[in-house]
């Protein structure tokens, strides 16, 4: 340190290596942006009850966004044709559950002696197992299990009460979720320019590019996603269907729901449809199922997602998986569902910002390089030379 000579008070920062003053410089910025990320998760957690049906109503206007625009491309006023989208969309909910809730009804007989037969088999495969359990073991096994729900009663009761409490969230969240969706079917461009305005008038044409950006992924992903869920199930289901396995129409909506949370989805819904399998068939046919489901998850992660989904996000499978992880961790199965989608906006904006930041120009007059110690000793400037032609010019 003794080597170092300051002439200069203000000249100080000259001393300290380059490393240390771009390494610092990074490190505080970026501690404000994990701040600024720390308080917008706090507000959002606050306000989670407004956050998630917004969120929701944005994807599903992804989902119907394009067809609301072909309806008013037909010379159809684009009042009445998100009226007719939304109308249509809600019938084929409707009739779709309808259909599911109804296939569940029927099917519910079969599946409750399928399940008292195999509660049965399985008590005399225990009575014959090396465990040589008998009936009066097996009774009193359950009976404790009764004693136990008993004892926690009043657990189950509250926990019974608290989601009874957040129905009337969950209406509220319904209704703002279609209110916000109409919104953004009929006046979305609208909606986004004054997003827009709050931007400094400098960036806000690159704000509306990157916008413009990740809702393009956030459309591509709805609709990839939407038709490898339709795929899965149909494949599931129809093996189901197959094998005789009850409530085959139930597990198979399941699992298009559950195509809508990537890996994660598709392996939970297929658990299920094994566990029904096992449940209601045995083994063996539950062994089929596992193959069934192993078949179609390898068709959608070896061809189906990278030739759909793989062009409208262009995410890692670790990435995935860490953002669903992130997901459930915040908000369940709700934070699960609406974790890729958010990494792929963020992607495609973050990505479209970065390329216009690199066509502007330098416009900061910071020199890329460190510029020279005050004490240093100025260039010494050459002559200049006469060109060709000088003494020509002076005559």
């Amino acid at each position: 340190m003794s080597d170092l000579k300051i002439s200069n008070p203000d000249d100080a920062s000259t001393a300290i290596p380059r490393v240390l003053r771009v390494s610092a410089a990074v490190s505080w910025r970026m501690l404000v942006i994990a701040a600024a990320l720390y308080v917008t998760g706090m507000i959002i957690t606050r306000i989670y009850v407004v956050v998630i049906p917004v969120a929701i109503a944005l994807l599903l206007a992804a989902l119907l966004a394009p067809l609301v625009s072909w309806v008013a491309g037909r010379k159809v006023p684009r009042a009445l044709a998100t009226a007719m989208v939304l109308v249509g969309g809600l019938a084929v909910v409707g009739g779709v559950l309808t259909f599911v809730v109804n296939a569940f009804i029927n099917g519910f007989p079969d599946l409750q002696r399928q399940v008292v037969a195999s509660l049965e088999a399985m008590r005399q495969w225990l009575a014959v197992s090396p465990l040589h359990l008998n009936d009066d073991q097996i009774a009193n096994y359950i009976q404790q299990a009764r004693d136990w729900l008993q004892s926690n009663q009043a657990v189950l009761t509250s926990g019974a009460l608290s989601t009874a409490s957040t129905f009337g969230n969950l209406l509220t969240g319904i209704v703002l979720a279609l209110f916000t969706l109409i919104y953004f079917l009929y006046d979305g461009r609208r909606v986004w320019l004054f997003v827009v305005r709050l931007a400094p008038r400098q960036v806000r044409h690159r704000v509306d590019n990157a916008g413009i950006a990740g809702f393009t992924s956030l459309v591509g992903f709805v609709r990839a996603t939407a038709l490898v869920a339709v795929v899965d199930a149909l494949g599931i289901g129809l093996g189901l269907v197959i094998l005789g396995v009850p409530l085959a129409i139930p597990l198979a909506a399941l699992v298009f729901l559950g195509g809508f949370v990537p890996i994660v989805g598709a392996v939970a819904s297929g658990a299920v449809a094994v566990l029904v399998a096992l449940v209601t068939k045995g083994w063996v046919v539950a062994l089929i199922v596992v193959g069934m489901v192993l078949l179609v998850q390898q068709l959608e992660g070896n061809v189906l997602q990278p030739l759909i989904l793989g062009r409208a996000v262009q995410i890692h499978a670790l990435g995935v998986v860490l953002a669903i992880s992130i997901g459930v961790v915040i908000n369940g199965i709700v934070g699960a569902l609406l974790a890729i989608p958010l990494v792929a906006v963020l992607n495609s904006a973050i990505r479209e910002l970065i390329a216009a930041e690199e066509e502007l120009p330098d416009t900061t007059g910071i020199p890329l390089e460190p510029s020279a110690p005050a004490d240093a000793e100025p260039a010494e400037e050459k002559p200049a030379e006469d060109e060709p032609g000088d003494d020509e010019k002076k005559d």
